[in-house]
């Protein structure tokens, strides 16, 4: 049956994106690697001392991660406190939070690669130089985003607005306007 509708259209699927495709896959072998490992360092000191060291991540990991949490916490409220007092905010005491916090919980997780992974991220020179580089990253992408796209919202988003007032609404544009329709209805509230 017809009903002389036109068929609809579907725009073509949009290409996966490389990490989308191959993160399966690594994820996988990551694991397989860290079972190896396992088994092999159980093999050549004892289950017993893999149980340890597992244990031990855990430990640590989440120390550091609690550590973080509340140095994180320690400096929203400095911040907020010299917000309130009226004091220009002094930024740099929030640094590597984020990946100090990465770092324990790749600790925390069970396996030998993913611990020499969390005790990298708890060096230094090593927080600063990844944060450096992704925020070049991140940057170089908003700059590079598309109108429309959701790098152009953080873009927008990054614009100060100085009354703070956000206009919540859809403009919708017609492409052929028409003759005018006439008198419009009240709008009812």
């Amino acid at each position: 049956m017809t009903t002389g509708a036109p068929t609809p259209t579907y725009p073509a699927r949009p290409r996966r994106s490389r990490l989308r495709s191959y993160l399966p896959l690594g994820i996988a072998v990551w694991l397989v690697l860290e079972i190896w490992l396992l088994t092999v360092v159980a093999g050549a000191a004892s289950g017993f001392a893999v149980f340890l060291l597992l244990v031990a991540g855990f430990i640590l990991g989440s120390v550091v991660i609690k550590r973080a949490g509340r140095r994180a916490f320690r400096n929203l409220t400095e911040t907020l406190q010299q917000q309130q007092s009226g004091a220009a905010p002094t930024s740099g005491g929030g640094n590597g939070n984020g990946l100090m916090m990465l770092g324990g919980l790749l600790l925390m997780i069970p396996g030998l690669i993913s611990d020499a992974l969390g005790l990298l991220l708890l060096i230094p020179p090593v927080q600063k130089a990844l944060s450096r580089y992704a925020e070049r990253t991140i940057d170089r992408k908003i700059r590079e985003a598309a109108p429309g796209s959701v790098g152009d919202a953080f873009q927008q988003a990054r614009i100060h607005r100085p009354d703070g007032k956000v206009v919540q609404g859809e403009v919708i544009r017609e492409e052929h306007p028409t003759a005018d329709p006439g008198p419009r209805p009240p709008l009812n509230r």
